[in-house]
């Protein structure tokens, strides 16, 4: 379609107000801050009801200037515990949190001069140069960039799913939880891989995640909010009400069903593919991808370098979809745990490489040869999981 000659001219549209448009215009604002970016968001807030949590050894010490703002807040250590195995990892974790997101990019992009940020309306085309609004203005840019989140990425060839609901815990006593538990799967597992997922904000604000990796979509949101108060009474917490609920069911893939572009516009984010595929954990992706268009000119995001990490994702995603398929088809689901279990009896920098999905071909062998995890079929493997 031809332009609307008075539509604004950027060098870069970010399309979706989510976590990986937002680091984009953050490290944009840092290394490149003559650049002229558009945020779009359908909705009058960025980056939803969403918690995003990390290792902070991926983030380059450059980075920390943009990213620091972001964070509600950072641990030295965290724990996991499963039937037959408890482990404490010093290795610091920090989480971001969506309102804090909102107030950070909404305040640095409305600072910039050359920044526009347009939420309350959707894109409702996207070219390799342009985007026409709801509204009928049509936005031109030297690149494109489509980061609409999760629910537009293909689940095809879906072997489950990832489901959680959490609540933000107001507490009347301080909480006797200091540090993350990012793995409780000594609970009941019932419907698949179960675990809860704990972080103590402040002393008096817990959220506490129930997690499945199970067979079904379906959300039971009452019995798992009735779980998670169960579980917070275990752990001595005292709530006094509910802060903020966060819910999700995510597509567990075995196939590569994302193709990283190779042309404007550049689909990024979750539906680009741009996560961790057995974890969900989607930070370190997205700071990376971050990382790579704030260091280039619009026109040269596309060059040989980021061929190599498109290369190198799809080699570290065919392996993550590996263990997807070994976790759903060669175990029951009650036994579906055991594969983590095994994988947190390794050493401390192999599991940090995985979860930022940067494993070497070493830390990829030690995760899959040896000893198979207790609950292990082959059989059940070949035929699928129906074995």
């Amino acid at each position: 379609m031809a332009l609307d000659p008075e539509s604004p001219r950027f060098d870069v549209v970010l399309v979706g107000g989510g976590l990986q448009n937002s680091l984009i215009l953050l490290a944009l604002l840092q290394r490149r801050p003559e650049s002229r970016i558009c945020l779009i968001e359908r909705d009058t807030r960025l980056g939803g009801n969403h918690t995003w949590s990390f290792h902070t050894a991926v983030v380059e010490p450059g980075d920390w200037p943009f990213i620091e703002p972001l964070v509600e807040r950072r641990w030295p250590r965290h724990r996991v515990a499963f039937p037959d195995h408890e482990r404490e990892l010093v290795q610091e974790y920090a989480t971001i949190l969506s309102d804090r997101l909102d107030a950070v990019v909404q305040e640095r992009a409305r600072a910039h001069a050359p920044c526009e940020l347009v939420t309350g309306v959707a894109a409702e085309e996207i070219g390799p140069r342009h985007v026409r609004l709801s509204d009928g203005r049509t936005v031109a840019a030297e690149l494109v960039v489509d980061a609409r989140g999760p629910d537009r990425y293909a689940a095809v060839g879906a072997a489950g799913y990832q489901k959680f609901v959490g609540l933000e815990l107001r507490l009347d006593r301080p909480s006797p939880v200091r540090d993350p538990i990012l793995m409780d799967a000594t609970v009941p597992q019932t419907d698949g891989f179960r675990f809860f997922y704990v972080l103590p904000l402040s002393e008096r604000r817990v959220l506490v995640e129930d997690t499945y990796y199970s067979d079904s979509p379906r959300l039971d949101r009452e019995s798992l909010r009735e779980a998670v108060f169960s579980y917070a009474s275990q752990l001595g917490l005292e709530p006094g009400g509910v802060e903020r609920e966060e819910a999700g069911v995510l597509p567990i893939p075995i196939q590569q069903t994302a193709e990283p572009s190779t042309q404007s516009p550049l689909v990024a984010g979750y539906q680009g593919g741009w996560f961790h595929a057995t974890t969900g954990y989607s930070f370190p992706l997205a700071l990376r991808l971050a990382r790579h268009v704030a260091a280039r000119v619009p026109g040269n995001v596309f060059d040989a370098e980021y061929h190599r990490m498109v290369q190198e994702h799809r080699r570290q995603t065919r392996y993550a979809l590996l263990l997807n398929r070994m976790m759903f088809h060669a175990f029951t689901p009650e036994q579906r745990y055991s594969p983590l279990e095994r994988f947190y009896r390794l050493p401390e920098s192999t599991i940090l490489r995985f979860y930022a999905l940067a494993t070497t071909a070493w830390d990829r062998a030690r995760v899959v040869v040896g000893r198979p995890p207790r609950g292990f079929s082959l059989g059940r493997l070949i035929s699928g999981g129906t074995g």
